[in-house]
């Protein structure tokens, strides 16, 4: 029996697939696509931003633009709040174009550019520092208005870690912006930390909010820290992710590939979104208060950068069939795209929430079920969106869609490429799906 892994249900996108839009967006457009549902990123949005106000914590949120390159969803920032995270040149201008302000960007990254430096700058956006010698640029800088920046720390928690500054770096670093007087200023401290540990996040959190006030002594502002992203998505229900992790084997994948547990994002998370910052706001720090309490009493405010957890369920990713064969017990479905639209297939891995298939009224579908993987429509015999046999409930056919879910946050567009010279899937916002009638859609400009 195929193993199944089915996502969270989703009244609103059975709703939308129902109605008849995706087919005659495919057909229009030719090929492949993505769909947003801006709303749901507000939702999201609103619940990090609750969470920092149900805490009596001064934040703000900065949405990781790395993420999904969408501009509606800078454009939603814009109107509700929200900052954004941006760590290129092109994604600064991008911020800058669609209505967030220079005051409302924090640029990340390792080793900036001059250019970005001097911009970012000259726009008012807070810049992590990265290292000893980027500072040293920063300073360096002949612009009319002072440099905001942080000192990213580098996490003890992770040694291997390539971003940001040691102890001895650190002090050397505080202290360089103190003798910088007002040519610069230090407004806190930052890091970066792999993984969704709540725990480890607020106990440095704790640290940075202790080097805040050794720094206030040496005259720095130093009234704010930052811990970065790092909030986990909940995709599929407990269960089924125990069941899949439990059962999975060589012979579930095309080829026999093998996968093992640590090749795969955690995609189920009993605390996640806007929850795990809950967590990480109510987690206590080493000298007993919780992280929000001790913010509270220093006075220092907490700045957070998610991508993935404010595009939950924000969009999806739909591939027209162009073709099936069989194989001895399962079949390889070909879709009109490429594995590059679903970035997990370049790390070793594999995007696991069950794809959908949507019959387009071809030949009538034998409600047989049948197992397949899904590959691309590239020449690389390594270009599977799909290893995994999906149980389909029946044999696709030419012309049926199949659809990718809950694929905004890091999917849809990380890794795409016109490899083929085949055209980047665009991008489809769909409005006010909550309105009765026909949903209403346009392209991401």
């Amino acid at each position: 029996m195929a193993l199944t892994l089915p996502a969270h249900p989703d009244p609103l996108a059975d709703r939308l697939h129902a109605s008849g839009l995706l087919q005659e967006l495919a057909h229009g457009l030719g090929g492949p696509f993505h769909y947003l549902l801006p709303h749901r990123f507000d939702t999201n949005l609103a619940a990090f931003q609750a969470a920092l106000a149900d805490a009596e914590v001064d934040g703000q949120v900065y949405y990781a633009k790395k993420a999904n390159k969408a501009a509606v969803f800078i454009e939603r920032c814009a109107a509700r709040g929200g900052g954004v995270d941006v760590a290129s040149p092109g994604e600064l201008r991008e911020a800058l174009g669609h209505g967030v302000r220079g005051d409302d960007l924090v640029v990340t990254g390792p080793a900036k550019s001059d250019a970005l430096l001097r911009v970012a700058s000259q726009q008012g956006a807070l810049i992590a520092v990265d290292a000893l010698d980027e500072l040293e640029r920063v300073l360096a800088l002949d612009v009319p208005r002072p440099a905001r920046v942080l000192l990213r720390v580098h996490p003890p928690a992770q040694p291997g870690s390539r971003f940001g500054l040691g102890r001895d770096e650190l002090d050397e670093a505080i202290h360089d912006c103190a003798k910088a007087g007002d040519h610069v200023r230090m407004e806190g401290f930052s890091f970066h930390l792999s993984g969704y540990d709540v725990h480890q996040r607020a106990g440095l959190a704790a640290d940075l909010v202790d080097l805040c006030l050794k720094a206030q002594v040496l005259g720095l502002r130093a009234d704010r820290i930052s811990i970065g992203g790092g909030f986990a998505v909940d995709y599929v229900p407990a269960g089924a992710w125990q069941t899949f992790l439990d059962q999975h084997r060589p012979s579930d994948y095309h080829a026999g590939k093998t996968f093992t547990t640590g090749d795969f994002y955690p995609y189920h998370s009993p605390v996640a979104g806007a929850g795990a910052l809950r967590a990480v706001l109510a987690a206590r720090t080493p000298d007993g208060p919780s992280l929000a309490e001790r913010l509270r009493q220093a006075g220092v405010m907490l700045l957070l950068e998610p991508g993935r957890a404010l595009l939950d369920r924000a969009g999806a990713s739909v591939f027209g069939v162009q073709g099936v064969k069989d194989r001895d017990a399962y079949g390889i479905v070909t879709v009109d795209g490429t594995s590059l639209s679903l970035s997990e297939q370049w790390f070793n891995s594999e995007y696991l929430p069950d794809p959908q298939l949507l019959p387009t009224g071809g030949r009538p579908h034998v409600p047989i079920p049948y197992q397949a993987c899904v590959a691309g429509t590239s020449c690389l015999d390594s270009d599977l969106l799909t290893w995994r046999k999906i149980p389909f409930p029946a044999r696709p056919q030419p012309g049926d869609l199949i659809v990718y879910p809950n694929t905004a946050g890091y999917q849809m567009d990380s890794n795409e490429s016109p490899f083929h010279e085949l055209p980047l899937p665009p991008k489809v916002v769909i409005d006010c799906p909550d309105a009765p009638g026909r949903p209403r859609w346009r392209l991401d400009r």
